[in-house]
């Protein structure tokens, strides 16, 4: 679909087939531009970088791309970091423990979100709920259920879940179930970038996190948060990022909090990161390029990966052991497989030039807009010679 602009990474490592795409994409070209930006702009305006670049121009340039590709009409109130960990983090600082704390969750979160929690579960008052994703049909109904009998100050929920790809349909109905004062936050990586999502019907009702690292392929240090427009939390973990537009001024009494987004900024951060994320949205922008339109080049590889699996047999990859539904409408852009030498298969397709991951038991392909169908093929190539 692209590749030709991925000339870097690609000529990087010639003969590699990168199918880890839903851990670390490869970045296109214009990302490197970007860097060198980044650095020439640091050299010219030294410490006035933040206010007459950064501030002023790069962060409201990479709001509105967020905001714009998940349909939120207000910019201002997505809030960047390097890491989802520290934004949910300080959204978890906006309650006290010590005055109990019901949590809402399933039990396929990914580890920055579940280690922070179970730390928290080590204080008395602080209880979580853990829905199972299996069996993933009836995930959905299961957990707008729970949402709806369990008082809780949180629910946390993946849209995609990192460990098998399956997608959470209904987030509408989940949000609705939920009481009006619970805190509801949507980890989204695993859809930003991914899938087509309009969250204008929910905006006003969730958090939803994201970033960088894997489908908006810009690299590491670009997570963003969404807070509701209106949201008078108060975090304890609070960055001077969230004043910075006071800094001229006399000191107050007490801690005062943006009405936007900067209510949950932290502090100084390595910027380079905006600038390839807006390099790779305008990129793509430029070209005409749509996340449906990546979304659909994705699922035709997925489809010929499978039906390549079905007819070719492979003896360590058996099409049976996909751990997701076949028909693929629920899926993200990775496909996650049950066998049991997870970690062996893994090895060995790297040693065969393949790049995959593994989370325990489950083996996982990841695609992007940097494959075509020739490089699905040597794959199944390469893993029917394994034995």
């Amino acid at each position: 679909m692209l590749k030709a602009h991925y000339r870097r990474f690609l000529d990087a490592a010639p003969g590699r087939l990168h199918f880890a795409a839903h851990s670390h994409h490869l970045w296109p070209d214009v990302t490197r531009d970007a860097v060198l930006e980044a650095w020439d702009e640091a050299a010219r305006l030294a410490d006035r970088k933040w206010e007459e670049a950064i501030l002023s121009r790069v962060v409201p340039e990479a709001q509105r791309h967020a905001a714009r590709v998940l349909d939120l009409s207000s910019p201002g109130n997505v809030t960047f970091a390097p890491n989802t960990h520290e934004l949910f983090t300080r959204l978890l600082s906006c309650f006290d423990p010590g005055a109990g704390l019901r949590v809402l969750t399933s039990d396929a979160e990914f580890m920055s979100f579940e280690r922070q929690l179970r730390r928290a579960e080590e204080s008395p008052g602080v209880v979580v709920t853990r829905v199972p994703t299996e069996p993933l049909a009836s995930f959905d109904g299961r957990f707008r259920d729970a949402a709806a009998a369990e008082p809780c100050d949180i629910v946390f929920l993946s849209h995609v879940f990192f460990s098998t790809g399956f997608a959470v349909a209904d987030l509408a109905g989940i949000a609705a179930a939920t009481a009006p004062e619970t805190v509801v936050a949507v980890d989204g990586y695993h859809a930003f970038m991914a899938l087509p999502v309009s969250l204008r019907e929910l905006e006003s009702r969730i958090f939803y996190l994201g970033g960088s690292y894997k489908y908006a392929q810009s690299g590491e240090g670009a997570c963003f948060m969404w807070s509701p427009p209106g949201c008078r939390l108060r975090p304890r973990d609070t960055g001077w990022f969230a004043s910075f537009g006071e800094l001229g001024g006399p000191r107050r009494e007490g801690v005062a909090y943006p009405v936007d987004g900067f209510r949950f900024w932290g502090a100084t951060f390595d910027p380079t990161a905006l600038y390839r994320f807006n390099a790779v949205m305008r990129w793509l922008d430029g070209l005409g390029v749509s996340v449906s339109d990546v979304h659909r080049h994705v699922r035709g590889l997925q489809e010929r990966f499978l039906t390549g699996l079905e007819s070719q047999a492979p003896p360590r990859l058996p099409v049976a052991s996909l751990a997701t539904p076949r028909e693929l409408s629920r899926q993200g852009h990775f496909l996650a497989f049950r066998v049991g030498d997870a970690r062996s298969l893994a090895e060995d397709l790297r040693r065969a030039g393949v790049e995959v991951d593994h989370r325990g038991d489950l083996v996982r392909f990841g695609f992007g807009p940097y494959q075509e169908p020739e490089d699905v093929d040597e794959l199944l190539v390469r893993l029917s010679s394994m034995r």
